[in-house]
């Protein structure tokens, strides 16, 4: 039976039409592919140890017997971040009046960039190392280049903050100079809490930042911001690193120092220390301190091209897996994931991605 209009509405259909009046307006919202947080698509759990000082990165010089040392160590978490910068610091002080080889201590990315840099500046390099890429703690890095969370404020002073200074400026233009494609390194939108975007004095480190209203994301947060930062894939940038070092004719040899006095006798007269943690009981560093952080990587998902820094700690995906973590556990020596830590921060990350209100 076919009813008009009027018999429509004499039939019920006013009800209907007022009901639809009152439902729930639906709220606008960004949509972005959730990462799938699932215990059967973890792939590996691991705990690296951050080389954290308070009082922030050393770059200094002191004698070694007949030689002279220079140190450039002690980053944090920020030591792919920083280690263009500190390396470019390290070289200048070390390479005044300096002529013949140069030893370089240690074969994580600080090494690496420092032994970079002098060959750069024309002397030969060997690389003395404990362990090398991917052995090394640097390897863990999940891959941000992020200024922060390495130092105290109240802690440093004011030469120092002339150094930071120098050495973000040069570390984050060397980097946008890297052939993406051969380093692995990527820009993605990173959305965080508004109060970590631009800290003062570091706003050119964060481009493209602004607070984002509701309905410009799909995140279960009130406030929230957004910029754009590099992301590194560390395996591939270690290893063109090391490939770097060989190509221009460095050598790399595998030797542990248990003292001051084997580094002594190392053949060289111009020594960098950049053994990270290894410092603190080589030089007898007692401020440099482990910070250890516990992650959890899941399978690869193509489509989450964003990284975050809000809510249950951090995202960030690579080529190599979704990376989740955000712990900083001062003074925890063991390199091994705690199973309960693990599930917290699977279970974390799951009701947060799963609370994405809406999804693409």
């Amino acid at each position: 039976m076919l009813i008009g209009r009027r018999g429509f509405l004499a039939s019920g259909g006013a009800a209907f039409l007022a009901g639809c009046a009152t439902l729930p307006r639906r709220e606008a919202c960004t949509p972005l592919p959730p990462v799938r947080v699932d215990p059967a698509r973890v792939t590996r759990t691991y705990a690296g140890l951050r080389p954290y000082r308070a009082g922030g990165f050393v770059v200094r010089e002191e004698r070694l017997g007949d030689k002279r040392l220079v140190h450039n160590y002690g980053h944090g978490g920020a030591g792919i971040t920083l280690s263009w910068g500190t390396s470019a610091l390290a070289r200048d002080l070390g390479l005044q009046e300096h002529s013949g080889p140069v030893a370089v201590i240690g074969a994580g990315v600080i090494g690496l960039t420092t032994a970079r840099l002098v060959q750069e500046a024309g002397f030969p390099v060997t690389i003395y190392a404990a362990a090398l890429p991917p052995d090394t703690t640097s390897s863990l890095a999940a891959g941000q280049w992020g200024p922060t969370g390495h130092y105290r404020e109240a802690w440093v002073t004011p030469e120092w903050r002339t150094q930071y200074k120098a050495a973000l400026a040069t570390s984050w233009e060397r980097f946008q100079r890297l052939d993406p494609a051969r380093y692995g390194v990527r820009w993605l939108p990173t959305y965080t809490d508004a109060s970590r975007v631009g800290p003062p004095g570091l706003e050119p480190y964060y481009p493209d930042s602004r607070l984002l209203t509701r309905a410009e994301h799909p995140f279960p947060l009130g406030q929230l911001a957004v910029y754009r930062t590099m992301y590194v894939d560390v395996a591939r940038y270690l290893k063109q690193l090391t490939d770097d070092v060989l190509s221009a004719g460095g050598q790399i040899r595998v030797r542990r120092f248990g003292s001051q006095a084997e580094l002594a006798a190392l053949p060289e007269t111009l020594l960098f220390n950049c053994t990270g943690l290894g410092a603190r009981e080589l030089f007898g560093d007692s401020d440099l301190r482990p910070a250890r952080g516990q992650i959890v990587v899941l399978e690869p998902q193509a489509e989450v091209q964003y990284a975050v820094t809000a809510g249950p700690g951090y995202m960030f995906p690579r080529s190599d897996g979704i990376f989740l973590g955000g712990t900083f556990e001062l003074d925890e020596w063991s390199t091994v994931p705690e199973p309960a830590t693990v599930q917290r921060m699977l279970a974390s990350h799951k009701r947060f991605f799963d609370a994405f209100r809406c999804t693409a």
